[in-house]
């Protein structure tokens, strides 16, 4: 079955760049059978992007407004991307990615999810200068996403690495990182089923493969995680970047199957 979606799809009423009526034809055009969008939830301690309540409440009533209008051209879904470190849940989501862009540091809680120049400079600040230490509180931070939320998604595993190949601050193959992330990887055994494979940061020149990198998503394989390809979209152009490199990728891996959302319920489709 070759069924295309996107799941991980950001709009102007976050940090994307289009309206989310300008992703649903370029899904279109593209041959996308269905596109969920993902708000950023509410984080108060943001101080890049702060999504105002009020505007997602207005995200609801356009994305089932667009639902209705394109009904029978395309599916449409209606979901959020919710990061540890928001204040409250809104419910009404058909379905929920959990993420960490935030962390708890003797500073109190930063963003950290950003340039090369900016990421240098949060592990000087906060961490002393000790990346290993920094991957550590990130994971234990990952690991603790089920006791929030029950979480249908688990977003950007390794997002820590997002600027790791532009210039090298984290040993990613040294067996103490590789600890803290498959540790991170047993804790949510179970709670979290579905784990993302993100080519966001490639469409953003950040990297030229998607994460998790590939030891760890022979990880999740061993574990019985079940993948879905997103694109972290903020530009529409962008929408399937890489989709089938990292069909190929998953095959390599040892996966035989991807999970897509289909009718509310997600179902597992042969790569």
């Amino acid at each position: 079955m070759n069924y295309k979606q996107n799941l991980h799809t950001h709009t102007i009423y976050c940090d994307g760049k289009d309206t989310p009526e300008e992703i649903i034809l370029a899904g279109l055009k593209k041959e996308f059978n269905s596109i969920g969008f993902s708000i950023h939830s509410y984080v108060p301690h943001s101080k890049t992007v702060v999504i105002p309540l009020d505007r997602i409440e207005s995200y609801k009533v356009e994305i089932n407004r667009l639902k209705e209008k394109y009904k029978g051209v395309i599916d449409i879904y209606l979901g959020i991307e919710y990061d540890f470190y928001s204040d409250g849940f809104e419910d009404g989501y058909e379905y929920t990615i959990g993420s960490v862009h935030y962390l708890k540091t003797k500073n109190g809680i930063q963003g950290f999810d950003n340039n090369l120049e900016s990421t240098l400079n949060y592990i000087d600040a906060h961490f002393d200068g000790d990346s290993l230490a920094f991957a550590k509180c990130y994971y234990e931070t990952v690991a603790k996403l089920p006791t929030i939320k029950n979480f249908d998604i688990l977003g950007h595993f390794d997002i820590l690495t997002k600027n790791n190949e532009l210039k090298k601050f984290l040993d990613t193959e040294s067996k103490q990182y590789l600890n803290y992330a498959k540790s991170a990887i047993s804790a949510l055994k179970g709670k979290i089923d579905i784990f993302e494979v993100n080519t966001g940061a490639i469409s953003r020149g950040y990297r030229t493969s998607p994460y998790p990198s590939k030891e760890l998503l022979k990880e999740f394989l061993i574990q019985g995680f079940k993948p879905i390809i997103t694109s972290d979209c903020h530009n529409k152009d962008f929408l399937d970047c890489y989709f089938n490199d990292t069909k190929l990728l998953l095959k390599e891996v040892g996966f035989k199957s991807q999970c897509q959302l289909i009718n509310n319920k997600f179902e597992e489709i042969y790569l």
